[in-house]
């Protein structure tokens, strides 16, 4: 005799299946560092202590000149109050002041009493400003001795309130950056990775600037040749073919059209998998899918963005519309659900960004005159700063490299705002030639994309007030303009969070309020608050909830979904609830009582 399955049960199945694959898949692909603490004690270098062994992992600190080493725990420097002296370029501002092995102890004239990181990287914002006309005082410690000196900065002014946008600083940022990263690349233009090539050339391409149209050439013909046809390599051709397309829409030269961007077009629809996605590499072996890791969805949004650049490149190649528009189906189901995750997998709602993909979403959709996808991913951009952009799968650098473009989104207001939370990260990586290198998360050893030349990730955010490419906001964003009240909103709902500390915030929090949260716009904000609901045996939580589930507010009803997973057996009184909201109009509330 035939039996059929519960529907139900089917769900259920399937639910549980997709989430031990996403646990085991997130614990496999996080960091060593994040999987086991190698934390080690906290050396106080004043008094005989030295850095630990292997830990070979310092910072640019920024237009001094110098490097420095800063202790570390678990992805964050909350504990650094020393910063070690490792390194001091030759004619820079710290030379004569800074030698190697000094211990810098203070700074603007104070013990340095909180993260020496944030603490450094703010007073290199303060010293640039028009009252401290470049003046950095600095506390050393030196062979026994403690001292203070001063290091002459270039004065670059203070970040506008809509910064880049009417920016002074900004522009003089962006303008010396381009100055040397064109003098670099003349001199050896096959330098770097094809991804910084990439970024570097369409820095120059965004600046507007004639001048730099012979070097960008010659990169886009090299970059244009770019050719391999194994390994990783999806992601080199992602940002090769957003370079060729915006090449061709800014300047009209169609000089590497055939040989370059529809060569590498077709290369991309054709290693399109069935549902619209991209791995490390495009379809391959004896059943023509995805191998290895499978979906990767950090390569495969670039190359989406790449497809829909191309597009208006107005160029012919069969199957590029169609490739597209799987694509942006695929991607645009994590609206409101939360981060585009590593892969396959249920959305991401531990952090607001992960891996710039949010952020690479926002731009994608502005492109398409998708107003609610830019204004979902770019809110999550603005909600990301900190410990939190500091994170990402073998390193942050497509977390930064994407960050302001995402941001801006939102307008002026929100890259204000959200400079003003994050300035320090930027003033501390800018090197003392106005160039950029990667800076990476707060880890004992170096990652994947040390060294890597990240002028251009960095300059690009810069240069979004000049408008002349897609990237860099050539045309009006569909995405709601906030205001600054907004703005500062979103950022504070970022707040809270390091990987060190993922729960006092929250635990400070009254009952009331964290069932408030529950009706965030956010997936991660209401995650954090039922978690802390869940630490809580209160009797009134679950009656709340059960209120929460039956009102109107979708998110307030996703988001008491989320708590009563977390009550665990407290929460069977909501049962009742909750297979009522199992028959509501919307896919994802009905996913979430599943």
């Amino acid at each position: 005799m035939m039996t059929t399955r519960c529907p139900l049960h089917s769900v259920r199945l399937s639910i549980l299946i997709s989430t031990i694959f996403f646990s085991i898949t997130v614990l496999t692909s996080l960091p060593v560092e994040a999987q086991h603490s190698r934390s080690a004690q906290k050396p106080d270098l004043t008094q005989g202590g030295t850095v630990p062994e292997g830990w070979t992992h310092d910072w640019n600190l920024g237009p001094t000149g110098a490097r420095g080493w800063i202790y570390c725990d678990k992805h964050v420097t909350t504990d650094a109050r020393q910063i070690l002296v490792t390194e001091v370029a030759a004619g820079s501002p710290a030379d004569g002041k800074l030698k190697v092995g000094d211990v810098i102890t203070g700074v603007t004239g104070k013990p340095i009493d909180d993260d020496a990181r944030i603490l450094f990287g703010k007073a290199i914002t303060a010293a640039e400003s028009e009252e401290k006309g470049g003046r950095l005082p600095l506390t050393i410690w030196r062979e026994g001795k403690t001292f203070e000196i001063i290091i002459e900065l270039p004065f670059l002014g203070s970040y506008s309130d809509t910064a880049p946008y009417d920016c002074v600083k900004s522009q003089r940022i962006f303008e010396q950056g381009c100055e040397r990263l064109a003098e670099k690349m003349r001199a050896n233009p096959r330098a770097g990775n094809e991804i910084t090539r990439a970024l570097n050339a369409l820095a120059l391409l965004a600046s507007g600037d004639k001048k730099y149209l012979p070097v960008i050439k010659e990169q886009v013909g090299l970059l244009s040749e770019y050719n391999r046809s194994s390994g990783v390599r999806t992601w080199q051709y992602a940002y090769v073919n957003i370079l060729l397309a915006e090449y061709v829409i800014a300047t009209g030269d169609r000089s590497f059209v055939e040989k370059g961007l529809e060569r590498i077009t077709q290369m991309i629809v054709d290693g399109q998998s069935v549902v619209g996605s991209w791995g490390h590499g495009f379809i391959g072996g004896p059943h023509n899918r995805l191998e290895g890791y499978g979906m990767m969805n950090a390569p495969g949004i670039p190359l989406t963005y790449s497809l829909a650049l191309a597009q208006r490149a107005k160029i012919n190649v069969p199957g590029m519309d169609k490739a597209l528009r799987k694509s942006l189906a695929l991607i645009r189901f994590y609206v409101d659900k939360g981060s585009i995750p590593y892969g396959d997998h249920n959305p991401w709602i531990e952090t607001h960004c992960d891996n710039g993909k949010n952020e690479m979403a926002a731009v994608l959709f502005d492109l398409e005159s998708d107003a609610k996808a830019p204004e979902f991913f770019s809110h999550m951009a603005i909600a990301s700063h900190g410990a939190e952009r500091d994170e990402g799968h073998t390193g942050n650098f497509f977390n930064m490299t994407w960050a302001l473009l995402g941001v801006a989104r939102s307008g002026k207001h929100a890259t204000g705002a959200w400079l003003e939370e994050f300035s320090w990260h930027y003033d501390l990586a800018r090197r003392w030639d106005g160039t950029f290198l990667y800076q990476g998360a707060p880890t004992p050893k170096p990652e994947s994309y040390h060294q890597w030349d990240s002028t251009g990730a960095y300059l690009l955010a810069y240069c979004m007030p000049l408008k002349k490419t897609y990237l860099t906001g050539r045309r009006k964003s569909p995405a709601p303009q906030i205001d600054r009240a907004a703005a500062e909103s979103l950022v504070k709902d970022g707040q809270g969070w390091t990987n060190k500390d993922r729960n006092s915030f929250y635990q400070a929090m009254e009952t009331t309020t964290l069932i408030q949260r529950l009706k965030s716009w956010s997936p991660i904000v209401r995650e954090r608050a039922a978690m802390e609901l869940g630490r809580r045996n209160e009797p009134a939580i679950v009656p709340s909830l059960i209120q929460l589930l039956s009102s109107r507010d979708l998110d307030g009803q996703i988001g008491a979904c989320q708590a009563l997973k977390f009550q665990r057996g407290r929460a069977e009184p909501a049962i009742a609830a909750l297979r009522k909201a199992f028959r509501s109009s919307d896919l994802w509330l009905r996913v979430m009582s599943a």
